[in-house]
């Protein structure tokens, strides 16, 4: 075979797959109507001031827990998980404001990113004293539609006693400041 010849079919034959590879990704790809938009996924920002949605999940017991069972204290929820670092370092300070202002009406609430087995352990050596909630997809689910869009561990957020989100933060939360926005809603 010539030299062109060869160019000339290894030519035709990307051609080809590229065409074919542009086929199959329109086949793929669901269509959507030209005007609609992706809406853009929350920011801890654009929750401040909203209702928090009734969610529940399973305790690490496996007891199913509700948000509005918590209704009427100010409560803050922390996302968090075992491997996370700076979770680890906030939590025994989540665990001195518990003890300190739950008789005021503070309910701090742990919502791992793992199943229960994997945070037990974890829970009894840092002597937690709040619940602390578990699940997988479902955790995503909740941390998004509190405007942890992105995922980011730790996320806390931190809702007044009228159920309205009054705080959030992505990454670690300082004790001083995590009492400081507390006592403000207390």
């Amino acid at each position: 075979m010539k030299h062109w010849q060869l160019i000339l079919s290894v030519c035709v034959i990307a051609l080809v797959a590229a065409l074919g590879g542009y086929q199959l990704q329109q086949y793929t790809v669901a269509e959507e109507p030209l005007n609609v938009t992706r809406a853009k996924p929350l920011s801890p920002e654009d929750v401040i001031g909203a209702y928090a949605d009734e969610f529940s999940l399973a305790d690490v017991e496996g007891e199913l827990r509700y948000l509005s069972e918590w209704q009427g204290k100010v409560v803050a929820i922390n996302f968090w998980a075992t491997w996370c670092t700076p979770c680890r370092e906030e939590i025994p300070a989540f665990t001195q404001l518990q003890h300190h202002y739950q008789s005021e009406g503070l309910q701090f609430v742990g919502i791992a990113l793992q199943h229960a087995e994997e945070v037990r352990g974890f829970l009894a050596e840092f002597k937690v004293n709040y619940p602390s909630l578990v699940g997988g997809d479902d955790v995503i689910k909740i941390a998004k539609k509190l405007g942890n869009g992105i995922g980011a561990l730790p996320y806390t957020v931190i809702i007044g006693r009228d159920g309205k989100i009054a705080f959030t933060r992505r990454g670690p939360l300082s004790k001083n400041e995590a009492e400081s926005v507390i006592q403000s809603l207390l």
